[in-house]
């Protein structure tokens, strides 16, 4: 997950278009809780169901989320649980639209596109029962973008005027400075005005964006970057929920927020996400009733895939493997990732493994726009390294003789524990010592665990994934930039930082998708990453569960307009 940045000028889209809506349907069952654009929720925010029995959902969640902090978030799970507890000025309904949240009404926009100027609702607090301020939304997007924070999203904040000098600095005596020049002012308690370094058609969006939500300074001063967001009591929100309770490893507990501006329009009393790592278990809560909402692996969709109560998540998310660099200084030959990319059987995976997936043809899945008007994979086609088991020991025996080596080291995958992970880390190194001979471990670990790896780069191969921020390859490609947040593996290529940089500020939408698709290409001639699969999930719903929006990008699901009908 993450939002890029690049000029907005270049790009003509809206983020709930009719592709989004189609490629977030198809669903089995009428009666389950649906996906965004077919969902029962209301897109104004008003509720529309009327709710009887009991208003409490469980949920078997696939993991235990890393820290709960606004600034510190980089996982899927972290945005969706924060979704719940807290909000931004904006919140997207199930069409991708924003409407108002803690702002009163969509901003002000200057005729340059560059300024934004938001008024508060009146009467919204904290959790706590403490007035938001637009002061605390000044404050976390300098506590983001200060380098202290180490906020691995923190450029997505920096498209505010003067956020890439607070990036940049290099004293605190300089991040001081910067932030006080922060183009982000407090014009009264009720009044954010935000100004831009450039335009960006769709930042109104961009505001429900967690990393734009408000903090209060008091509450984060209290615990410090280490340990905010950490437990239940060092959380706080100004959203539909509170977290109750955070049994770390086996469940979190959310509750209605009675001090929430809208909580009339919220209608459940309480969640309870049971962190539920094996796919048997939680189908078999889920059959005795034990849970409301449960994710199956590939085998139980293909039992089940008649069921009424089945719905089809397809999302823009991609499953891949990417390979360090620095690490194992052997990947640095493109031959040598050419071949372990050549040694996947992908369909196969797909088949044994993953039933109900697609596998994947390049990096950008299936249904991602190319931001003139087409579909990305469309256009640009398929792109990556295909099966060959041959000539993937052919490009092994080339690239080690080019790197001075005999052999490949025995290395190690490392991928997340639940679901799945582990089943695609075995067909992983059982198809690179059929096909390629050569010997990897596997290493299957929490999902907070492997983040922390990946991202601080301490790995050999890595089992990941990718879901988009908003619909564009940009989400996707500016990713591998040399020097990236995201750029995990090392990779660089001046060719491919020269089109990507290039797109951010093209004006010409053809020719900025025609640049993003000679991006990709480089990408995947290089072999820099690894695709394996387009994802999508397949979850059992009870049909008692009414307006739970499942968006095919962003948090996994959105509770606020969720309600119970027994």
């Amino acid at each position: 997950m993450k939002f890029k940045k690049f000029t907005s000028t270049a790009l003509v889209l809206t983020l709930a278009g009719s592709l989004l809506a189609a490629c977030s349907g198809n669903n089995s069952g009428s009666n389950a809780s649906e996906s965004a654009g077919n969902s029962s929720a209301p897109a104004s925010g008003s509720a529309s169901a009327k709710p009887t029995g009991p208003q409490e959902l469980v949920i078997n969640y696939r993991t235990d989320p890393p820290a709960l902090d606004v600034s510190i978030a980089e996982s899927s799970s972290s945005f969706t649980i924060l979704g719940a507890i807290s909000e931004g000025l904006y919140r997207l309904d199930k069409d991708l639209q924003p409407q108002p949240a803690l702002a009163a009404e969509l901003p002000q926009i200057s005729p340059d596109g560059l300024t934004y100027t938001v008024k508060l609702r009146d009467g919204i607090t904290w959790a706590d029962g403490t007035p938001v301020t637009a002061q605390d939304f000044v404050y976390s997007f300098r506590r983001t973008l200060d380098p202290a924070t180490k906020a691995t999203y923190a450029f997505m904040v920096a498209w505010i005027k003067g956020g890439e000098a607070v990036m940049t600095a290099k004293t605190p005596e300089d991040v001081k400075k910067a932030q006080e020049a922060l183009g982000a002012k407090a014009l009264d308690e009720k009044t954010l005005e935000i100004k831009l370094e450039r335009p960006v058609a769709f930042f109104t969006s961009t505001l429900a964006f967690l990393n734009f939500y408000p903090q209060k300074q008091e509450f984060v001063d209290k615990w410090g970057n280490e340990k905010s967001g950490a437990d239940a009591d060092k959380v706080l929100g100004a959203g539909p929920f509170v977290l109750k309770t955070w049994d770390h490893g086996q469940k979190l507990v959310l509750e209605k927020n009675p001090k929430y501006w809208d909580a009339a329009n919220v209608k459940l009393d309480k969640v309870t996400l049971n962190v539920v790592k094996d796919n048997a278990t939680g189908l078999n809560l889920y059959d005795t009733g034990a849970a409301d909402y449960t994710v199956l692996d590939g085998t139980q969709y293909m039992q089940l895939k008649d069921n009424k109560e089945l719905v089809r998540k397809k999302e823009l998310v991609t499953g891949y493997v990417n390979f360090q660099h620095t690490k194992v200084p052997a990947f640095k030959n493109v031959k040598i990732r050419q071949a372990y990319t050549a040694a996947i059987d992908r369909q196969g995976l797909v088949d044994t493994v993953l039933q109900g997936n697609t596998a994947a043809v390049g990096y950008t899945p299936s249904g991602n726009l190319d931001g003139n008007g087409q579909e990305f994979r469309k256009v640009a086609g398929d792109l990556e390294q295909p099966f060959d088991a041959a000539k993937a020991k052919e490009l092994l025996a080339q690239g080690l003789a080019e790197a001075g080596l005999k052999e490949m080291p025995e290395l190690t995958i490392i991928g997340d524990d639940n679901g799945t992970g582990p089943k695609v880390l075995e067909f992983l190194a059982g198809q690179w010592e059929q096909n390629l001979g050569v010997k990897v471990k596997t290493s299957p670990m929490p999902h907070a665990n492997r983040l922390e790896l990946e991202l601080n780069k301490n790995y050999e191969i890595v089992s990941t994934l990718w879901g988009a921020d908003y619909n564009d390859p940009m989400t996707w490609l500016d990713m591998y930039l040399t020097g990236g947040s995201f750029n995990t593996q090392d990779w660089s290529s001046a060719e491919y930082d020269k089109l990507v940089k290039g797109a951010q500020s093209d004006t010409n939408l053809e020719n900025r998708a025609k640049s993003l698709v000679e991006a990709e290409k480089i990408l995947m001639n290089e072999a820099a990453v690894s695709p394996l699969y387009y994802r999508t999930l397949n979850i059992m719903v009870k049909p008692k569960v009414k307006g739970l929006i499942q968006p095919p990008y962003g948090v996994e699901f959105e509770l606020k307009w969720t309600s119970i009908e027994e």
